[in-house]
């Protein structure tokens, strides 16, 4: 199982995450595109530090939200979507390309990342967007009960993905996240290290109820702007050696 961080969303004077402490632990950086954070230096830095510690590098592209930190569902066409989408990951492409940085995935941010998850129509969206672009790219999204119907899609469109699941979020008994807006949403250190424990030996969650979900899991989540997180990644990091 791989461990990956969202990364590079400091913007200007603001900002978020350690992403220099973090980043030697990673096999995967997403990296922000400037729409919910991150800015041009922002971008280059965290590409620069990634390349240094060679690590992976995916684009982190979110709705065009830089107040609400790309946290709130934004109602745009699917041709305003793609246009946001392409904009964002080629930004991202050619700065990695002048640094020789490969990027190689792409892993949708807060909200458009949920509803991606929830919505059909949305999710088909950002996979034929990522199928459509310049460079052949692996889509990253959720590890849920419906991984299978979600590879299915995905086959029809050649698009490769990633399976994840998070360490620091708790799940709701459909195997999708608990809304931050609920309480125990996200988890303090105790709990996250036992998630993670969990999936790294058994590949099963604990929902918010107690129930027991079998999970495929490509790579983990450590949220960069979870302190807890953050601070316990030495720990993730050796859990998920041990298994």
């Amino acid at each position: 199982m791989l461990l990956n961080c969202d990364l590079g969303e400091s913007f200007g004077s603001w900002r978020m995450g350690l992403d220099e402490e973090v980043m030697p632990f990673l096999d995967q950086a997403n990296v922000a595109c400037g729409f919910h954070g991150g800015d041009p230096l922002t971008m280059e830095r965290t590409l620069k530090l990634a390349a240094e510690h060679g690590v992976s590098v995916g684009a982190h592209p979110a709705y065009p939200d830089l107040v609400g930190f790309g946290r709130r569902s934004m109602a745009l066409s699917a041709d305003e979507l793609r246009s946001t989408l392409l904009y964002q990951i080629a930004a991202i492409d050619g700065m990695a390309k002048t640094l020789g940085v490969d990027l190689q995935y792409v892993k949708p941010h807060g909200a458009l990342y949920n509803d991606m998850m929830a919505n059909s129509e949305v999710r088909n969206t950002v996979m034929q967007s990522v199928a459509a672009y310049a460079k052949p790219l692996t889509l990253m999204l959720q590890a849920t009960t419906e991984a299978q119907s979600h590879r299915s899609e995905a086959s029809s469109l050649n698009l490769p993905l990633y399976f994840e699941a998070f360490a620091d979020r708790c799940y709701d008994d459909d195997g999708r996240l608990l809304s931050r807006r609920k309480p125990g949403a996200v988890h303090d250190r105790d709990r996250m290290l036992a998630q993670v424990e969990q999936l790294a030996r058994q590949s099963t969650v604990t929902t918010v109820s107690g129930e027991t979900l079998t999970l495929q899991v490509d790579s983990l989540c450590v949220h960069g702007d979870n302190a807890e997180g953050v601070n316990a990644i030495r720990e993730i990091r050796q859990l998920l050696a041990d298994d």
